[in-house]
């Protein structure tokens, strides 16, 4: 396994082709901007060499026998699961921020299952193509960036509907030796820490869409990959040099747009293309892995969350209110409620064909949904507790200033005992988290991220059973058909 200063390093190596505020950036690794998300990543090689955390961070290989860092795990059992889940809710605890590797370890497991699925049927060889690949990932420690969302244009329309048939990636042209594809991926979570993108369909395709039923990696440095960097609020912030208005000055999160210009991918490295019939089969898995996902990374960044608050609380001299007391208790039950669902979905896990477990798809989706409500709530509460303070305070160079210093020493002081700076410095942590750059991991991730709201429902229709749920009405209420 890598440490953190090797694969900070292993970053720095790549040739990756990335865009910024209309100009090239060389590397993730030494753009102020993007360093604090590089740093998320960091973490998760961090915590694997920390003995305390090692059944957590690491596992064993199904492939290799050798011990893997988890983000890189294949899962063999409902218990790999539920320490899945663990290990994001740590991961989350440490940085308060996306960590950006469980897309990738999702669509790895997903494929894993799909590729064995699809060559008992289509008699194809992607599945020992991705053995191939996963054992590369697994001895390398790569991060794995994993890639669904297209662009999509008109909604109303199918993929080969498209005026611009490029809104969804495809494949152009086919080569004895590989394909060559064209298209997009947009809101890629961290791309620009990432080694290789694995590249799945955004949705079932009909048969007549063949060319968009594709799946495949490559090195994110490859030819024809460009990425443009999404803006994110306070994102100029760490140009300032003030860890103070930054909020979280060490980690943060990063979103892009992902470009394929004609990219040639060798056949080694193809998972599916054309098999239409299983791109609903790969949808469904990978979503429904990335949807119990959220109920371990967003509680871990909602336990700093709610500790900030507490703080705030306490700084405020409000600790005590009873009004203050319930709404922490609110934060911790939706929180904890989070939790409890993936966890559950975890635990329900049952083995594919493959031999890799998968979770119950009802409860990951109904683990999701939640997602999609209760961090706003908790992020409202946050900011109810703090008080106005939050978006009102004056920037450290104001704090710093010889002249009028003083007065925001004098004036934003709170309970004795606790410096002006500190409680500025807890009221920044909160608007990084509800309003600042974390926002998009907390925040707009939680609504939109493993798909939006409209498409766990969709899916928790599909899983309820509303048919066993009237035969088992029909037995209690002494009804024959």
């Amino acid at each position: 396994m890598m440490t953190g200063k090797e694969y900070i390093e292993s970053i720095r190596r790549m040739d990756m082709n990335i865009w910024m505020f209309g100009e090239k950036i060389k590397t993730a690794a030494d753009d102020p901007i993007l360093r604090p998300s590089l740093n998320s990543v960091r973490a998760t090689y961090d915590l694997a060499e920390q003995p305390e955390h090692e059944e957590l961070m690491t596992a064993t290989s199904n492939l290799t026998g050798k011990k893997i860092n988890r983000f890189c795990h294949i899962h063999q059992s409902a218990d790999d699961l539920v320490k899945k889940v663990k290990m994001q809710r740590l991961c989350g605890q440490k940085t308060a921020s996306c960590f950006q590797r469980c897309v990738g370890m999702d669509a790895c497991n997903a494929l894993y299952s799909t590729t064995y699925e699809t060559d008992q049927k289509h008699g194809t060889t992607y599945h020992q193509r991705f053995l191939e690949f996963m054992k590369k990932v697994q001895d390398e420690d790569l991060v794995v960036d994993g890639a669904m969302t297209d662009p999509k244009g008109d909604r109303g329309l199918n993929p080969g509907g498209q005026a611009d048939k490029d809104l969804y990636l495809r494949v152009v042209e086919r080569r004895p030796d590989g394909i060559v594809v064209r298209g997009a991926k947009a809101h890629q979570t961290g791309a620009t820490n990432s080694h290789e993108i694995l590249v799945m369909p955004t949705v079932a395709m009909k048969p007549e869409d063949k060319d968009y039923a594709v799946s495949f990696s490559v090195p994110i440095d490859t030819k024809g990959i460009i990425m443009i960097v999404g803006r994110q609020s306070c994102d100029t912030r760490k140009l300032e040099g003030s860890s103070l208005d930054v909020g979280n000055c060490e980690f943060g999160g990063m979103e892009a747009l992902v470009i394929f210009e004609d990219v040639f991918v060798p056949n080694e490295r193809v998972f599916m293309d054309g098999e239409t019939d299983f791109s609903g089969m790969l949808v469904e898995r990978f979503s429904g892995y990335h949807r119990q996902s959220y109920g371990g990374c967003k509680v871990g960044v909602g336990d700093v969350l709610i500790g900030a608050a507490a703080l705030a609380a306490d700084y405020n001299g409000a600790a005590k209110a009873s009004h203050i007391k319930d709404k922490l208790i609110e934060m911790t039950h939706l929180n904890e409620t989070l939790y409890a669902c993936s966890i559950a979905c975890s635990s329900e896990g049952t083995k594919t064909a493959s031999g890799n477990y998968l979770i119950d798809l009802l409860l990951a989706n109904v683990s999701k949904q939640n997602v999609t409500r209760f961090p706003y709530e908790i992020a409202r509460l946050a900011e109810d507790i703090a008080g106005g303070l939050m978006v009102t305070a004056p920037a450290e160079k104001d704090l710093r200033h010889p002249e009028i210093g003083p007065y925001v020493e004098k004036y934003f002081k709170g309970v004795a005992g606790v410096s002006t700076e500190t409680r500025l410095k807890i009221m920044r942590l909160i608007e990084n988290i509800t309003l600042g750059t974390a926002a998009v991991g907390y925040r707009t991730e939680s609504m939109h991220g493993a798909g939006s709201p409209q498409a766990q429902r969709i899916m928790i229709s599909r899983q309820s059973n509303i048919e066993n749920k009237k035969a088992l009405a029909k037995v209690i209420a002494r009804i024959e058909d």
